[in-house]
């Protein structure tokens, strides 16, 4: 009785324990696959407007749109006609150009929104040459120093929780891996008994790879269930938290919760069992 509440016991502690490494790691890859995502929506809201010359038909610029917009760089182009421009210039400053000018001093342009792998200074340059190509297109404007610093603010803030990502799974896996060890320790001599009376090593690993894949199936459960109930609850206080946390996203945190449970409980257990197993007898009381 008292050997089976002491394995029940230390199931629970190697759970919990288990658990709350599991939290933290389903909260920090949630937080960069976020992080990513808002990287991707901030890139695609860059504009970049093309203005085209006063002698440019409706009919021309339209086509010009239809070309545009099949482009590989192209997210999405937004057509503004030369009377939408004055329209919005009159409700902006509450003066009428055309009243003071005698013509709209507006001509038609475009609205360009990239592909995030291309709203970057590089990929912005060649497009804007590639865009000059278009005799109709006489100005290609766009913020360069707004770009250069929010890529530049965008691959410091990378590289950041690239190295906080590294620096906590080393920290996970030793204590998975201490926890793993403390509980196959407390039973080393079971296991030198089962080698003494002939017992294969696959047999003897087999029931803790079990109790390993249990806990780190359990373990799972418990830390993406406390995961999506914060999520859930998150979002009826923001809705807007949505757009940035895609259930593809939600799914691929659960999934790597899972993994990474499964890979480090089992390789853990077979290794601190393989340790006692090749340990002699007169080392077991050390």
């Amino acid at each position: 009785m008292k050997r089976t509440a002491a394995m029940r016991w230390q199931f629970l502690t190697s759970t919990i324990s288990t658990t709350m490494v599991l939290l933290l790691l389903g909260a920090l890859v949630l937080f960069m696959l976020t992080a990513r995502e808002i990287r991707r929506h901030v890139r695609q809201d860059l504009t970049v407007t093309i203005i085209l010359a006063d002698t440019t038909s409706e009919y021309t610029a339209r086509n010009i749109e239809a070309e545009i917009a099949q482009k590989k760089y192209i997210h999405h182009v937004n057509y503004i006609s030369s009377e939408q421009a004055l329209q919005e210039q009159i409700e902006s400053m509450g003066v009428n150009p055309k009243e003071v000018l005698g013509n709209n001093p507006f001509s038609i342009s475009m609205e360009l929104r990239m592909k995030d792998m291309y709203a970057c200074s590089d990929s912005l340059l060649w497009i804007t040459d590639n865009l000059y190509e278009e005799e109709a297109i006489i100005d290609v404007i766009y913020q360069k120093e707004l770009i250069e610093n929010l890529n530049k603010n965008l691959n410091t803030i990378s590289v950041i929780l690239l190295g906080i990502t590294i620096m906590l799974s080393v920290i996970s896996v030793s204590l998975i891996n201490s926890t793993v060890h403390l509980s196959v320790y407390s039973r080393r001599f079971i296991i030198n008994n089962m080698k003494l009376i002939g017992a294969r090593w696959a047999f003897i690993r087999r029931p803790f790879l079990i109790r390993g894949l249990c806990i780190g199936v359990t373990s799972t459960i418990i830390a993406n269930g406390i995961l999506l109930g914060l999520l859930r609850w998150s979002t009826k206080y923001d809705d807007a938290l949505t757009q940035f946390i895609p259930k593809e996203n939600i799914i691929m945190m659960a999934l790597s919760v899972l993994t990474f449970a499964l890979v480090i409980t089992l390789t853990c257990t077979y290794i601190s069992v393989t340790r006692f197993l090749r340990m002699k007898e007169k080392d077991l009381y050390k």
